[in-house]
């Protein structure tokens, strides 16, 4: 029970609950860290868990505390980025027609499964670096993969991309904001910013195809 008051509690605050964490764990927040990070791209199950901000959080508290080292820091996450997204590819090459057979399992509705399969067909292989900054898309995304057509060799290249690419720029965003004492006055509004840029893809998606495309 107490993980579970743990992830809700993230979900409302990722900057105070890590803080929390991290003053009563110290180092164990490594692992904490990682493991959410693995959950979230690598269970197709849990895709409400709060990764962008949780880089963010993370990336801030290394720079305001100094308890956390962005070099270990990085390279852990990226790490736990790419186990999961291949724990979903593969859960996705075996096991799609039974997931997809359920209108919703825990957290994940079928209505999410269909949305990034349209996002993939448009966009294909670079789905799966875009899908990085989209909350939920990114969970889906590796699934569709290893459901779909694309070879593996193909699909791990754009997943080292995205994991990458994701991983560092948002935690490095926190971490050199990290020392602005508005940001950490006003760090919902920030974290909010963060998610509306990183869904914004996806809505102008849903208002192009509902409005400007031709029947």
């Amino acid at each position: 029970m107490e993980i579970i008051h743990f992830l809700i509690d993230l979900l409302k605050d990722p900057l105070l609950t890590l803080q929390g964490f991290l003053d009563k764990y110290d180092t164990l927040t490594y692992g904490i860290l990682f493991l959410i990070i693995f959950v979230e791209t690598g269970l197709i199950v849990m895709p409400l868990l709060p990764g962008d901000s949780l880089l963010f959080a993370a990336g801030l508290l290394a720079s305001s505390t100094g308890k956390l080292d962005i070099t270990i820091m990085i390279p852990l996450l990226i790490l736990a980025a790419l186990l999961g997204d291949n724990v979903n590819y593969f859960i996705g090459k075996n096991f799609s027609n039974y997931i997809k057979s359920r209108e919703k399992i825990l957290f994940l509705k079928r209505s999410y499964i269909t949305q990034t399969e349209e996002f993939y067909e448009k966009n294909g292989g670079k789905t799966v670096i875009l899908a990085r900054f989209m909350p939920i898309v990114r969970t889906i995304a590796p699934f569709v993969a290893g459901a779909g057509s694309m070879k593996y060799p193909k699909y791990i290249m754009y997943c080292i991309l995205g994991a990458i690419l994701w991983v560092v720029s948002i935690t490095l965003l926190g971490y050199f904001l990290g020392s602005n004492q508005w940001v950490k006055q006003n760090f919902e509004k920030v974290v909010l910013t963060i998610v509306f840029i990183s869904i914004a893809p996806m809505i102008w998606a849903i208002i192009k195809a509902k409005f400007f495309t031709k029947k």
